[in-house]
């Protein structure tokens, strides 16, 4: 709970990709409170209050997941407005300020974006949405202790940029500072 709160504030992608992590710790304790109150909040509260305040946390994400049908899979409605937003962003960099430093970037990025997405059967997932999947994915596998060789990692390392350069964009713009919209000249 504290951490998304930083994170959210913070480095928005890094905040993508904990709270996708959040959702999977729920499905595994099975939605149990007590489970995650003994096995993930309290190893990390030493305060009552907190622990109580984190619970509760805990508690209204089991609830929204439950009323929105994620028991098994999807997002919840809050991480779907963050990358709404960033689409959003996505496409005016790209289309309407036409920003040719995220153009190179994304031009550098596609092939493993769209390779990444076959390979992943994800569908029509937009571009964005696969780059935080490729970098959930490869936190999974690290947590795991598997090998990410290194033509894997190279790839990964282009979504990583798009969303790094993405969530400096979006922090600038949530700060009021709008100077990315402007169009080179």
């Amino acid at each position: 709970m504290f951490i998304a709160q930083e994170k959210l504030q913070s480095n928005i992608a890094e905040y993508v990709i904990y709270m996708y992590q959040v959702e999977d710790m729920i499905r595994a304790y099975r939605f149990d409170i007590d489970k995650i109150r003994e096995n993930i909040i309290r190893p990390q509260v030493k305060s009552e209050a907190f622990e109580n305040e984190a619970v509760k946390w805990y508690e209204e994400l089991i609830a929204e997941m439950k009323s929105r049908g994620l028991e098994k899979k999807g997002h919840l409605h809050r991480l779907g407005e963050v990358i709404t937003e960033l689409i959003y962003l996505h496409n005016t960099l790209k289309d309407v300020v036409e920003d040719k430093k995220y153009l190179g970037l994304l031009e550098a990025a596609n092939e493993n974006v769209e390779a990444f997405q076959k390979k992943s059967d994800l569908g029509s997932l937009h571009m964005i949405e696969v780059c935080f999947q490729a970098l959930y994915m490869k936190l999974l596998l690290k947590l795991q202790g598997k090998e990410v060789g290194a033509e894997s990692e190279a790839a990964f390392d282009t979504m990583r940029i798009i969303l790094a350069y993405l969530t400096k964009a979006y922090h600038q713009m949530k700060a009021g500072d709008m100077s990315m919209f402007q169009k080179e000249k």
